[in-house]
């Protein structure tokens, strides 16, 4: 079985995938201030939860926007399970040409979304991933990783709101039923989520614009099932998008990997 692991700055997202298959999932809070320890009780807990025996999980891979934690999970695979885990970064192969002005600025988890959307979709594309950032990022035809624009996330801008203002409410975030908001709680929903579904819908336009060819658009991350179902510029909601191209970048790269002796 192989351990994925998805580190990102408000959640991580760990999977176990036997062959092709994703057998169960987690997500769970992030914190540097965790350490190595403590990040294996919290997956040697969840992993009999979902029938999985820890012992079989014989290889391992992440990545990761939150630098500080790599060695943390790094120092976890090998103590607790016994595998150097493969590292998304330089000089592992994915497959993916990334055709902007300095690659090494590309984030991990945005090539990792490259390769898995165009393995299952194919190209072109516009990737979405709305997260704590919400990223938007142009694949071409032949599956090149072409560049993209980063927003604030949409919790981000919640929270502002709430935190800069004396008299708004910190509210929840739903798709409300009209646009008018009738109280305050409704015109905050309408104001945020119509308006980031505004952002997606235009940032995606222009990007068809730019490309001069239809592309198919897929979103993952924590909100796009909310944000994916109030308009239709999002052709495809995958939730485990991220966690599908660490499968494939490792099954790239397997023969790199090295078991612990």
């Amino acid at each position: 079985m192989l351990l994925a692991i998805d580190i990102g700055n408000t959640n991580i997202v760990a999977g176990i995938f036997e062959g092709e298959r994703i057998k169960a999932t987690w997500r769970i809070a992030t914190s540097v201030h965790r350490t190595a320890d403590e990040y294996a009780s919290i997956l040697l807990n969840l992993l009999p939860r979902k029938g999985i025996i820890p012992e079989h999980v014989k290889s391992a891979i992440l990545c990761s926007v939150v630098p500080p934690l790599e060695p943390t999970f790094e120092m976890m695979c090998r103590n607790y399970f016994g595998i150097n885990p493969l590292i998304v970064g330089a000089g592992l192969k994915t497959g993916t040409r990334i055709a902007t002005d300095n690659p090494r600025e590309v984030g991990a988890d945005r090539v990792v979304n490259t390769v898995a959307a165009h393995h299952l979709y194919g190209g072109p594309l516009i990737v979405i991933d709305m997260g704590t950032a919400t990223t938007i990022d142009a694949v071409s035809k032949e599956g090149d990783y072409l560049g993209g624009a980063i927003a604030p996330g949409i919790e981000i801008a919640a929270e502002a709101l709430f935190t800069r203002t004396a008299k708004l409410p910190r509210v929840e975030l739903q798709v409300p039923r009209r646009a008018i908001g009738r109280n305050t709680v409704a015109s905050m929903q309408s104001g945020i989520v119509f308006g980031y579904i505004g952002l997606i819908e235009a940032i995606v336009a222009r990007f068809r614009q730019e490309l001069e060819q239809p592309a198919r658009t897929i979103a993952t991350g924590g909100y796009s099932q909310l944000l994916g179902q109030g308009t239709p510029c999002i052709d495809v909601v995958n939730m485990d998008l991220t966690l599908v191209g660490l499968r494939l970048i490792h099954d790239m790269n397997q023969p790199h990997q090295e078991t612990k002796a």
